[in-house]
């Protein structure tokens, strides 16, 4: 067994490369694009403006059989005043050595830095897509959402690693969503309460004014959110770049007082449905397949509803919902995941059921003292 740190192209060719190994013939896995896969953990990834990771591999005469990174984020430090650094990319055959000595290089390049607990997977931040698949292994992921073999939560606790927090993810059949009238006369409630509220989809032609309202919601709205960092500038708008031509208008829906920000909702097509068949290429084919398949796709993952503090609990939330299933309705959409939802998030939870939402994933999050 030998546990090397990569830093070259080719090295890091092999580590992206990786998955596709682990997960040959399952048909519920979703290969990343190559080319995403290569910006995120490159330094034009605006992340690493404020974090540093190192890349392992893990090979086995000569073949790679795993791969993880280590990563430490700075802004995360900072806000939450503890030692935390983050472990993420984690993927391995069923080889349970190898998998605990990729964990444990991973802790020993934090630990020299002086990071006392280790917590993941992380890819590479709350931010982005995290967590082992807990259940719900008999369906594919949706977009941004992991897939992970089972084996891999029984080789965190063999390795010393405990629970830290249980991620969920709800799914809804739209047309049967039942609370629609409900929700109905709740905005005419509000509507009468705030003459001065304006719920609309978002307006593309002006996205860069979007994008800002989006920011001031969202660092609001998820501050006080376990494990949170504010997203910086340059992320947001890294982010943004990436997604907007995934971005369906309708499904970016804004809610405004008196003509500032209050609160936004945002759903995307499941593109999941589509990267499944161009197996993380996008060249020529690829690009005309995406089209083609694009036109197919049935479901559509909630990504974030944020609610500035001062206008939460007023009916605000329920008005975005209702103009997002709306919308998912009139563009012919048959399902919609809610996800991810914190464990012990009440609310966020009380909101996806009264959207006829039925918990059907689960994710974990792991840490150990090192």
């Amino acid at each position: 067994m030998q546990i090397e740190q990569v830093t070259d192209k080719r090295g890091i060719d092999q580590f992206i490369r990786f998955p596709w190994k682990v997960y040959i013939g399952n048909p519920n896995w979703v290969p990343p694009l190559l080319s995403e896969m290569k910006f995120i953990l490159g330094p034009e990834n605006p992340f690493f403006h404020h974090a540093d990771a190192a890349y392992f591999l893990a090979r086995k005469d000569g073949d790679v059989v795993g791969r993880i990174a280590a990563i430490i984020d700075r802004n995360h430090i900072n806000i939450h005043n503890e030692q935390a650094g983050f472990f993420g990319f984690f993927e391995c055959l069923q080889d349970y050595p190898a998998a605990d000595a990729l964990l444990t290089a991973a802790a020993a390049w934090l630990r020299e830095r002086d990071i006392e607990i280790m917590r993941g997977p992380m890819n590479p931040s709350v931010n982005d897509e995290c967590g082992f698949l807990l259940e719900g292994l008999d369906s594919p992921p949706m977009i941004m959402m992991t897939y992970t073999p089972p084996y891999y939560l029984d080789y965190m606790e063999r390795s010393g690693l405990a629970k830290s927090k249980d991620l969920y993810a709800y799914i809804s059949i739209i047309k049967d969503v039942a609370s629609i009238r409900r929700l109905e006369r709740l905005a005419s409630g509000v509507k009468e309460k705030m003459p001065g509220l304006v719920v609309r989809p978002a307006n593309m032609k002006k996205f860069k004014n979007e994008l800002e309202a989006v920011k001031d919601i969202y660092n609001s709205a998820w501050s006080h959110n376990w494990g949170f960092v504010p997203m910086t500038d340059e992320e947001i708008e890294s982010l943004a770049k990436r997604l907007k031509p995934l971005i369906v208008a309708e499904l970016l829906i804004m809610a405004e007082v008196d003509g500032s920000p209050a609160g936004f909702f945002m759903a995307l097509p499941d593109y999941n449905q589509v990267f499944g068949k161009i197996n993380g290429r996008l060249g020529p084919v690829g690009i005309m397949k995406f089209f083609w398949h694009s036109r197919k796709i049935s479901d559509i993952r909630v990504l974030t509803m944020g609610v500035k503090e001062e206008y939460r609990k007023k009916g605000i939330e329920g008005l975005l919902y209702l103009e997002s299933f709306r919308a998912a309705m009139r563009k012919g959409y048959e399902r919609a995941e809610m996800s991810w939802v914190l464990e012990d998030n009440v609310l966020m939870m009380k909101g996806c059921e009264l959207m006829g939402g039925k918990l059907y994933k689960k994710y974990r999050i792991y840490e150990k003292k090192i």
